[in-house]
């Protein structure tokens, strides 16, 4: 076990995601002493000057529940945006205050997912991020709730924190929570144990993974964990999976939770994102000579392989790619506006640039922003 950790005690760029329900208490409001004790465990951590620790935290709209008088997080969107206009300020400065014990300054970065799918957004995210750590600060990152809409929210801040971990060049991913780790069954039910390590999605292929605690202050569970464990570890980061009690222990390689071995290698930042935090905005039918050069050749998808075009899009946006049958089989970032497609269907560039112009002699979706879903 130690062996297998060695790359969480020489990791130098940490993300730890805490969740709501190690934050507050279940009626809502921010738990001064759980706040104070987090940070203590981040704070020992980045002494030394060795790491750089960034934070997601959950725990906004949560923290907001108890001041508006609301019960329980509330179901519509208008309300959870109340709640998180209100805590948000409240979770920033409780750990402004409580890091501040240790002279660790902190700056609050939120973001929608609509900051991750679009190039120019993500970059500015990632300048920001790079400049927050070099100049000594500890970044708090959260999802934008007091804006985000239905169709731009990542939905949980677990697959958030691994996107977030990739696009600062994470050495490791902590996911913290009020569950220890993986189990292979019921953590409740006597003869269960926990899963230590995970090697790949096999190892977890007849495990059932829960939903979302009893607390009714979040909105992840287990589900959401392990998804975003397998984003990072499919994008070269390793992952720990852990309760917050346990984060001393997750933090120095020891043999608490589930570790989940990088699986993959490092891609594009723009290319993670289309494929984990971005919303097609309509898609294009492709025909099978298409599906191939695509999927399989992996080339740029050109206006001849067009067969139909669907939603109202720009140039920019991300669009679904399907088969004749209707399976989206890829996902890309288009160089035209819905409204130009179906002139474009079915033809060659070169017809295309003699008829409309030089800016017609393009890919629809060029190679390099375009991802393989595979099922």
């Amino acid at each position: 076990m130690a062996a297998a950790r060695q790359a969480v005690t020489e990791a130098r760029r940490i993300v730890v995601k805490v969740g709501s329900s190690s934050l507050t208490t279940a009626a809502g409001g921010l738990d001064a002493d759980r706040v104070d004790a987090l940070v203590d465990v981040l704070a020992k951590s980045r002494s030394g000057g060795e790491r750089e620790v960034v934070l997601v935290s959950s725990g906004a709209i949560a923290a907001g529940l108890a001041p508006l008088g609301l019960r329980r997080r509330p179901k519509d969107l208008a309300r959870q945006q109340a709640a998180a206009s209100v805590g948000q300020g409240l979770l920033v400065a409780r750990y402004t205050a409580s890091f501040a014990r240790y002279g660790i300054r902190v700056g609050q970065v939120l973001l929608t997912s609509d900051d991750m799918s679009r190039r120019s957004h993500h970059r500015n995210a990632s300048r920001t991020l790079d400049k927050l750590l070099a100049m000594g600060a500890l970044p708090i990152v959260n999802e934008n709730d007091t804006v985000a809409t239905d169709e731009i929210r990542f939905g949980d801040n677990d697959r958030l924190a691994a996107l977030v971990a990739h696009l600062v060049h994470a050495d490791l991913l902590v996911l913290l929570s009020d569950i220890d780790g993986v189990y292979d069954g019921d953590p409740s039910r006597p003869g269960t144990s926990r899963i230590a390590e995970v090697r790949g999605p096999q190892d977890l292929a007849h495990v059932e993974i829960g939903s979302a605690g009893k607390a009714g202050v979040g909105t992840g569970g287990m589900v959401t964990k392990v998804e975003a464990a397998r984003i990072a570890a499919a994008a070269g980061i390793p992952v720990v999976l852990t309760s917050t009690v346990h984060a001393t222990d997750a933090l120095s390689g020891g043999d608490t939770g589930t570790y989940f071995h990088a699986t993959g290698k490092r891609s594009a930042d723009r290319l993670l994102w289309l494929q984990h935090a971005s919303t097609p905005q309509g898609s294009l039918t492709l025909d099978d000579g298409a599906v191939r050069a695509v999927v399989q050749r992996r080339m740029s998808l050109l206006p001849a392989g067009i067969a139909a075009v669907e939603g109202e899009f720009s140039a920019g946006d991300p669009v679904e790619l399907r088969d004749g049958a209707g399976h989206p089989v890829a996902r890309g970032l288009v160089n035209f506006d819905a409204k130009e497609i179906p002139q474009l269907i079915g033809r060659s560039t070169r017809e295309l640039a003699r008829e409309l112009g030089p800016s017609y002699e393009r890919e629809v979706v060029h190679r390099d922003d375009l991802v393989i879903l595979h099922p």
